[in-house]
């Protein structure tokens, strides 16, 4: 009987820990440029599902285990103590640098107020690493597309500004260069513009 209920919740845990890689797969998918905001919100947490997947299999492959005498006891401790170290200081440097980043400005677009300018600043250090984004549409449809990304050693220059210059049209200048970016009305999505 032992022997059963120790299978039993050997694969319900390995089942959680499936489920928390597949609640995690949209997540990923929606942080790419042109993905959902509210799925990327709720659902973008690799350290939380894929740390709980992490433990959720070690403990089953634990629970697994039979241990017929006091070594394997303490061997199998021995080893778990490293992986449970390594795992609180991930989740401790996660909990600290983590995040979205601190909003350095949000500006609508003059003619569309579902369309929004964000610059965030997502350092880990006290050098800022400014993250451009626009974000269209509003609720569980809207999306977020990325522009770029630019820290002091970046090669176009130091980021200035990311400023609405018309309608559909969004000017990132940096100390070295000027990139406009028109915006498609129907569908939200950025590209360089040409000429």
């Amino acid at each position: 009987m032992a022997e059963r209920r120790r299978s039993r919740i050997v694969w319900w845990l390995r089942g959680l820990a499936l489920l928390a890689v597949l609640v995690y797969l949209p997540g990923l998918h929606a942080s790419r440029s042109g993905g959902l905001v509210e799925v990327q919100r709720l659902l973008d947490h690799p350290v939380a599902l894929l740390g709980s997947a992490v433990a959720l299999t070690v403990a089953s492959m634990v629970i697994g285990f039979e241990f017929r005498t006091r070594r394997s006891r303490v061997g199998c401790a021995a080893l778990l103590m490293p992986l449970v170290a390594a795992g609180a200081a991930v989740v401790f440097m996660a909990s600290l640098f983590g995040g979205d980043g601190r909003a350095v400005e949000r500006k609508a677009a003059p003619d569309r107020p579902d369309h929004v300018l964000t610059v965030t600043d997502t350092a880990f250090s006290i050098d800022p690493v400014h993250h451009v984004e626009l974000l269209t549409g509003t609720g569980w449809s809207a999306r977020h597309w990325d522009l770029g990304e630019w820290d002091e050693s970046d090669p176009r220059g130091y980021f200035e500004s990311a400023e609405w210059t018309g309608p559909h049209r969004i000017t990132v200048t940096t100390d070295r260069t000027v990139t406009v970016y028109a915006v498609d009305p129907a569908t939200g999505r950025p590209s360089v513009a040409q000429g």
